[in-house]
């Protein structure tokens, strides 16, 4: 489509034309880095497999120069990691039989500078021509200021749209920092253990970063099944593996509420719920 930039890519699995590609989306996912829709997403992608009335769309918002490297890809130049990355997150698009995969290619610096609307609107466009019925993105306290910037600029993204053509849920998901510290009554749990050989491939195709790199395989999949585990603590597990979200909707049914505020709040509930249980135990 010629709305979009010129550095914005667009792969569609079945090879469709995109313009249909775009409009059977009913779950999305926007998320900084290639690999962090496998990590975090996961249930998007779940969701969609193998069903014909459903399909996921998932966007990588920058351009994989800044990603790490070890192993075989030590030499490799910050270009030639580019072009490794978008490879990867096309094998696993295709892997995970994705309706859509979109690369918009901004150098991570852009998504973290305030001021930057270019990015902003390349979002807007995406959600506004898939409207999906379901879209995931970073938790508002990931530790990453590259997801932090992409969270931020996907509500501010959201917030230009008409509220009939956003999302009817807008969830945040764990990657560079878990949800562990969210109240158990706030908690969305998304359980995605019923396919393993699935899920564990969908990380397992990002050779560039599992090879002398960081073993995100082994702590993705360590993670959920932690989260499954230690959900309660006397009741009998309820899922084999689990990605813990949170429900970002408020922030999309009602424009005034202040993104900083409703993250702090969420926090202060958790920690006044720590003091009580200690307190009344003291």
């Amino acid at each position: 489509m010629e709305k979009y930039n010129k550095t914005t890519e667009f792969y569609v699995p079945d090879n469709k034309p995109l313009e249909e590609a775009i409009k059977r989306t009913t779950h999305m996912a926007i998320l900084a880095h290639h690999d962090d829709i496998e990590i975090g997403a996961i249930d998007g992608v779940l969701q969609t497999f193998q069903k014909p009335d459903k399909w996921f769309f998932g966007v990588v918002v920058t351009d994989g120069s800044g990603s790490s490297r070890g192993g075989n890809y030590a030499h490799y130049t910050n270009e030639e990691m580019m072009v490794v990355r978008n490879l990867e997150q096309k094998k696993a698009a295709y892997l995970g039989e994705y309706g859509l995969q979109a690369f918009i290619n901004s150098p991570s610096k852009q998504t973290k500078d305030p001021q930057d609307t270019v990015v902003v609107e390349e979002i807007r466009k995406m959600i506004l021509d898939a409207q999906p019925e379901v879209l995931y993105t970073h938790n508002l306290a990931d530790k990453h200021d590259t997801h932090i910037g992409v969270v931020t600029k996907t509500i501010k993204a959201l917030r230009l749209l008409p509220k009939d053509k956003r999302p009817k849920k807008l969830y945040a998901v764990e990657v560079w920092r878990d949800l562990d510290w969210l109240n158990d009554d706030e908690k969305v749990a998304f359980s995605v253990g019923g396919r393993p050989n699935l899920t564990n491939s969908l990380v397992e195709v990002f050779d560039s970063q599992i090879d002398g790199a960081k073993r995100y395989d082994l702590a993705a999949i360590g993670l959920r099944l932690a989260n499954a585990t230690f959900a309660t603590a006397h009741a009998l597990d309820q899922s084999d593996q689990v990605v813990n979200g949170m429900d970002l909707t408020p922030l999309i049914e009602d424009d005034s509420l202040d993104m900083v505020t409703f993250i702090l709040d969420a926090i202060d509930r958790f920690r006044l719920d720590v003091e009580q249980k200690i307190r009344k135990i003291l």
